[in-house]
């Protein structure tokens, strides 16, 4: 199975092509502006007496930002941004040690000894995305020079990490650039960068010392050699950029052990670890992972990267086995659990994804210093933050959505997710056409034309669908003559889900979806508070428009429970008949902070 480049497709309008051109007229500005007022910009001129400190990720932040840039340059030439990224170039040029090494915190004269010595201080993982960059830089621009400077440092990790084993540590304490490497290798085609990811990724489980005191080994996914683990451990972005490092090696080295592990790993996942909007990574004590079936919405981390993450691991193993069940997370990740981490005006972004806001809960200790004594997710989107790795990885992420749409095996072309597009697929010695007339996700009606040869298409059946069955392994397959066009219809109605019921959080409550999109309940739409709302599962349900979000909405007859006025009563609550409104989830807090919930009471 062979992915195609998402340079190889034009998103020509509908839902993602509203998407990227927010990026690129709005957030990718919005997210320089950010990084240029907190000093990340200028922290790579490496001048020890600039005003403010750089942190030791603030690297992998701007690297990130660079690749966005770098995907957006690819459909359209973007030369101001062009600029800026030349200029940091140029500084990690003009402060790159001799023999390769470059981080701008380290490389100030008070942290030079540190280097190297610290496993949880993330220089492999500020590498990793700096390698991403320069690979895509290179790729968008035909620019090498960021791209020769990251292999002289990666040239010096090997020496460092593999032959000479000089190190204060033998795997990074934050996964990346274990990823990166494989692509470093795939843009320059020496066997050192694939063999040294393959390395980081041998060697975990060797190591026998925690990163922290507040931490085990499983917090790093160091508890045992990867090709043991069976299940998602620990902090959910590294895991995710691990595993997806080791699905790229199974494919590559045609390592089965890995791909079993890899297997397991998903299948735990998504079946015992995953919320219902594609979110993973239940815990705010260290952004992890917990135990099976533990999915409470309230206090939900749900990173915005760890989703991302979900969809890049789950990409690879599609890639790795051609099963339809990992393009089905990609698209539950890309419109629920991700979408939702950037704002509708494109601005501002969630580092959290919680499934449930209760503002109150966040002030209720009045007479105390610290309002939010239980942690609580954010319930409103910020500009920037002191951990700023969501937003560029949103700069990065939407603009190369393409690359989950399309891939091939012999002359046969997946399709995989729907977007309105056009795409130039190489097949042997032709290249085909395919053009996607779609207003997906809005509605299920897809039109594929074939233009140049004929070609044999396998078109997902999304399983929310009932128009199509029969299909073994989730394809519709057709052979397509040259011209020819082909049109589905997956026609998606409202659903009720309910959760496992182990899943102890959601007992008696359902949530609602419409194709791919999970959607919420916001107290502003509603004539009581979303816990009082009671779904009719056997009543009336629509679709509707929000004028004031300009979003899909779900209008469904409900029950609003009454009490009388005292605090406690022998009389039983009455049912009043009422109508609810419900917004897509990726729409929430985006008028002000407000009650939100996805699981609903239903009678």
């Amino acid at each position: 199975m062979k992915r195609v480049d998402f340079s190889r497709v034009n998103i020509t309008g509908g839902f993602w092509a509203q998407k990227q051109e927010l990026v690129r007229n709005v957030t990718v500005n919005a997210v320089y502006d950010r990084f240029y007022e907190t000093g990340r910009i200028d922290a790579f001129k490496c001048d020890p007496n600039a005003p403010i400190k750089p942190h030791i990720y603030w690297d992998s932040d701007v690297a990130k930002w660079i690749e966005g840039v770098a995907y957006l340059t690819i459909q359209k030439k973007e030369p101001e941004l062009e600029k800026i990224v030349d200029e940091i170039v140029d500084n990690i040029e003009k402060n790159q040690d001799a023999d390769g090494y470059f981080n701008s915190f380290f490389l100030l004269p008070d942290e030079r000894e540190n280097r190297f010595k610290h496993r949880d201080c993330h220089e492999l993982y500020c590498l990793g995305h700096l390698i991403e960059a320069a690979v895509a830089y290179y790729q968008a621009t035909g620019k090498g020079k960021m791209l020769k400077l990251m292999c002289k440092y990666a040239d010096y990790v090997e020496r460092v990490f593999k032959i000479d084993a000089s190190a204060g540590f033998t795997t990074p304490g934050h996964e990346e650039i274990e990823l990166a490497l494989v692509r470093l290798y795939e843009c320059v085609g020496d066997e050192r960068y694939l063999a040294l990811s393959k390395h980081f990724v041998d060697k975990k489980g060797e190591e026998n010392k925690a990163l922290t005191d507040w931490a085990d080994l499983r917090y790093c996914q160091s508890h045992k050699p990867v090709r043991e683990q069976e299940a998602a451990e620990g902090h959910a972005v590294r895991a995710t950029y691990l595993y997806c490092a080791m699905a790229d090696l199974a494919l590559k080295y045609g390592d089965t052990c890995l791909k079993n592990a890899c297997e397991k790993i998903f299948d735990n996942i998504v079946n015992k670890r995953m919320y219902i909007t594609g979110g993973i990574g239940s815990s705010r004590f260290g952004e992890a992972f917990t135990v099976d079936y533990d999915l409470p919405n309230l206090t939900s981390y749900t990173e915005s990267c760890a989703a991302l993450g979900l969809a890049l691991f789950a990409h690879r193993m599609l890639l790795l086995t051609n099963d339809c069940k990992y393009a089905e997370i990609v698209e539950r990740v890309i419109y629920n659990g991700f979408l939702s981490s950037i704002s509708l005006d494109g601005k501002s972004f969630f580092y959290t994804n919680p499934l449930e806001i209760l503002p109150y809960m966040i002030n209720k200790d009045t007479s105390q210093a610290v309002k939010n004594q239980l942690g609580l997710p954010e319930t409103q989107r910020k500009e920037v933050f002191e951990c700023s790795c969501c937003p560029p990885n949103i700069v990065r992420f939407i603009p190369s959505i393409a690359n989950f749409i399309y891939t091939t095996d012999g002359d046969t072309i997946f399709v995989h997710q729907f977007m309105d597009s056009t795409a130039q697929i190489t097949l042997g010695d032709k290249v085909v056409t395919v053009e996607q007339k779609t207003d997906y996700p809005y509605t299920g009606s897809v039109k594929i034309a074939v233009k140049g040869a004929p070609v044999r298409l396998a078109v997902r059946v999304p399983q929310w669908s009932d128009a199509y069955e029969g299909e073994s392994d989730g394809y519709l397959y057709k052979d397509m003559t040259d011209g020819q066009e082909l049109c589905l219809d997956f026609k998606p109605k409202i659903k009720l889900n309910y959760a496992n019921s182990n899943v102890l959080f959601d007992l008696g409550k359902c949530a609602i979806s419409y194709g791919p999109i999970v959607f919420c309940m916001e107290k502003q739409d509603n004539p009581a508070h979303p816990r009082s709302i009671i779904i009719d599962t056997r009543g009336k349900m629509s679709l509707g428009h929000s004028s004031d979000l300009d979003v899909m909405t779900i209008e469904a007859d409900c029950y609003i429970i009454k009490t009388d006025d005292k605090l406690y009563s022998s009389k039983p609550p009455r049912l009043e008949k009422s109508k609810a409104t419900l917004i897509p989830y990726y729409a929430f807090a985006n008028r002000g902070q407000d009650d939100m919930q996805v699981w609903c009471l239903y009678k």
